[in-house]
């Protein structure tokens, strides 16, 4: 199933006609407040009062054109400058930048936007696209933390590499958001199998937890999986952290009542609120990561 759903993902055809079906569509709401940012701060609003935070992001990738990359990034000073109440982060892809076609103008789009964050008292993630990507989106990173503190990256566990770049980043006091990994990887670079994704996430965990406590980490457990959050805060207990120091991250749509539970027991808890038209490739990814999530798309075609 997961490999059937990462092929739809990629499907030039399925692309260009599913976004066109009504049922799709309305299945798409489950992980969509809406297209528009207003729905997606509406909601953000609506979790805030919950003790729930929340992180924008933009859909839209690999663009080809500068003017395009410069229209995301003033989109996103104005989601800044709108939320500024809210206390909301923003993640942003490199390719959404511009990195596609000049790496030098995405660099400096990324500083305008950490800039525009650093203003407005937020953050600014940089998200993590296929492993084409990786090395570059790193080094995009390395250099941004050398002068924006404010500045944080995701990292995907079922990489075979990740502990290698969470060993090398650790020298610069980095932001972590971990994710398990959505993008078709081969088994030669990408654990394949879901219980060893889930043994590397929580062995990438316990490496970074002891600088968490001590306030050289800041670490976010980008994940639906509840109780592997709940081994993470048994190690973290055992090093003596404080709840508020574990965050969790999770999709708008998938396990509220979990978010909102974590937020009331004291951790730090966003909700990842997707919003755009570009939503078709991102939502086929999401429905991999789980499968089960599948039978709900069912359900949209007998309203």
């Amino acid at each position: 199933m997961r490999r059937l759903l990462l092929w739809c993902a990629r499907n030039p055809w399925l692309a260009s006609h599913v976004p066109r079906w009504r049922f799709a569509r309305r299945a798409v709401r489950r992980f969509l407040p809406g297209e528009g940012f207003d729905a997606a701060l509406k909601a953000a609003t609506d979790f805030k009062a919950q003790g729930v935070g929340a992180l924008f992001t933009l859909l839209g990738e690999n663009i080809t054109d500068l003017e395009d990359a410069n229209r995301v990034v003033a989109h996103y000073e104005e989601v800044l400058a709108a939320s500024s109440g809210l206390q909301a982060e923003i993640s942003v892809k490199p390719t959404q930048l511009g990195l596609d076609i000049d790496p030098a103008a995405a660099f400096a789009n990324l500083e305008r936007l950490a800039r525009a964050a650093a203003k407005a008292k937020s953050f600014l993630w940089i998200d993590m696209e296929g492993s084409a990507y990786t090395e570059r989106t790193v080094n995009l990173y390395r250099r941004m933390r050398t002068a924006h503190p404010d500045v944080g990256i995701a990292l995907q566990a079922y990489l075979h590499r990740t502990v290698s770049d969470v060993v090398d980043l650790v020298a610069l006091k980095p932001a972590i958001r971990l994710v398990k990994g959505a993008y078709a990887e081969p088994p030669t670079i990408a654990f394949a199998a879901k219980k060893e994704v889930d043994a590397n996430y929580l062995a990438l965990c316990v490496l970074m937890l002891p600088e968490v406590r001590h306030g050289r980490l800041r670490l976010v457990l980008a994940t639906h999986d509840t109780d592997l959050v709940a081994k993470v805060w048994r190690f973290g207990q055992a090093l003596g952290m404080e709840r508020k120091q574990l965050e969790v991250a999770m999709l708008y749509g998938i396990r509220t009542d979990e978010q909102l539970r974590l937020a009331r027991d004291g951790f730090a808890v966003r909700d990842l609120i997707a919003y755009g038209d570009a939503w078709y490739a991102w939502y086929l990814r999401r429905l991999a990561e789980r499968p089960a999530n599948v039978w709900f798309v069912a359900r949209q075609l007998f309203p």
